[in-house]
């Protein structure tokens, strides 16, 4: 059993930035692709962006740009650092462990996560 809890999220004004974290449990945690994904209400879970253990990161249309994601396995967390916020990035974030190291097109799919985090509140005013 992975537990994998979020954190930092808050309200923000248009422009801002804003770092979440993510800590997983497990001794393997270099081992896990690890992603992002958002819900906005009434809308489906959408990728965010993803730290592949092929090394690379994977972006989704709403990351491109202004987001990134960062890994410190001393720690077990990874980070999602959204710059130029903008109204329409306001959702629950969540936090996806692939403990199979989803790579390419996989770690786009919301089921290819094992574990999920609770979620945290994202709120960005206009």
């Amino acid at each position: 059993q992975v537990q994998v809890v979020e954190s930092g999220g808050g309200l923000v004004q248009t422009g801002d930035s804003l770092r979440l974290s993510c800590a997983a449990s497990g001794r393997t945690f270099r081992a896990y692709s690890m992603g992002w994904f958002r819900q906005a209400p009434g809308k489906e879970r959408e990728f965010v962006i993803a730290d592949s253990i092929d090394g690379r990161t994977y972006y989704g249309d709403s990351a491109q740009g202004r987001f990134s994601i960062s890994r410190d396995n001393s720690k077990n967390t990874v980070y999602l650092q959204m710059n130029s916020l903008k109204p329409e990035d306001t959702a629950v974030y969540y936090c996806g462990a692939d403990l199979q190291g989803c790579s390419g097109i996989g770690c786009y799919d919301v089921n290819s996560y094992d574990y999920w985090g609770q979620g945290t509140q994202v709120t960005v005013s206009s």
